[in-house]
């Protein structure tokens, strides 16, 4: 479909910034549902003067979302959060936001709506999160039945809240933890094509109404993912199993801390592999040919060791 206006919720976001620069680049104008505009200024510059404009929205009040859909042709919702804190809560976020988005989306007429959901996603799992994500899309899919859902594994890039975490995590502890023992699978996706996979579900009426699970070429175990972050960052390392009890019980006081390296329900997603169902349309079924972690992650990852680029990693 044409792309001329599109309203991206979240848009500011990890995965938003890269969507947002993606659609400006194709000569959309976009206009990005935040909560704080002045912090989402840093996009503007992605489109010519007046294509991308940052517009005031909470998605817990619904005259607001129906103002950021007002005259839209497509709208995306990437609105997530990994932790509970305060007022934002798993489902007033996941579950309540994407209903009073797509309810606004189908209301105002919008052409095409994408959900980016999480793989996971499961209203039967001992996990909020999970829980949460797998009543959005319900949600959405109740009140705009031809909404496209995304459900990306864990998703990487140089903003991204894994990699990231635990090389930062490598800079100071003995040792990195293998909770569970380290076992439990995931299917790292690029956040690049994320967003190519976003862009592809707008433009294909094919797409309309389906899931999509996004999965990167390789999958890998906990342990080989910390395996990844000591290489890159040249660090030596324990590399310590740690039950999910105990793990659990260590998460009831980190998720006290304002951003927390690990929370109870984090452990609880843990006990489940996160890579792609067998048969699941993925990204090669939207034309996107998936990045490899070892393409992008030396690229950002090398920040953490001591001496930065100049320091050779042992990635392989």
């Amino acid at each position: 479909m044409t792309l001329a206006n599109v309203t991206v919720f979240g848009g500011s976001g990890f995965i938003g910034r890269y969507l947002v620069k993606r659609l400006a680049a194709r000569g959309a104008r976009v206009r990005v549902a935040v909560r704080d505009p002045e912090a989402a200024a840093f996009l503007k510059p992605m489109g010519d003067v007046g294509q991308v404009v940052p517009v005031a929205t909470n998605i817990r009040n619904a005259p607001s979302v129906a103002r950021a859909v007002d005259g839209a042709d497509a709208v995306v919702n990437c609105v997530g959060i990994l932790f509970e804190r305060g007022r934002q809560r798993f489902d007033a976020v996941h579950g309540a936001g994407p209903a009073r988005i797509a309810e606004a989306a189908a209301a105002a007429g919008v052409g095409r709506l994408v959900q980016v959901s999480a793989i996971g996603a499961d209203l039967e799992s001992a996990s909020a999160y999970a829980r949460s994500k797998a009543a959005g899309e319900a949600a959405v899919r109740e009140a705009f039945p031809s909404a496209t859902v995304l459900r990306p594994s864990v998703v990487f890039g140089p903003e991204d809240d894994f990699f990231n975490r635990f090389a930062a995590l490598a800079t100071f502890l003995p040792a990195l933890p293998l909770i569970g023992g380290g076992e439990t699978r995931f299917q790292p996706v690029y956040v690049g094509d994320v967003a190519d996979a976003i862009v592809a579900a707008l433009d294909r009426a094919e797409a309309a109404g389906g899931t999509y699970e996004l999965g990167g070429p390789r999958i890998y175990s906990f342990r080989e993912l910390m395996q990844v972050v000591l290489a890159q960052t040249g660090r030596r390392r324990l590399l310590l199993p740690l039950p999910f009890g105990l793990a659990k019980a260590e998460a009831a006081l980190l998720q006290l801390l304002p951003t927390p390296p690990l929370t109870m329900d984090q452990v609880e997603l843990l006990k489940s592999d996160n890579v792609v169902s067998d048969g699941a349309p993925g990204l090669g079924d939207l034309d996107v040919a998936p990045t490899s972690v070892d393409a992008i992650v030396p690229g950002y990852l090398f920040r953490y060791r001591r001496g930065g680029k100049l320091v050779p990693s042992r990635f392989g």
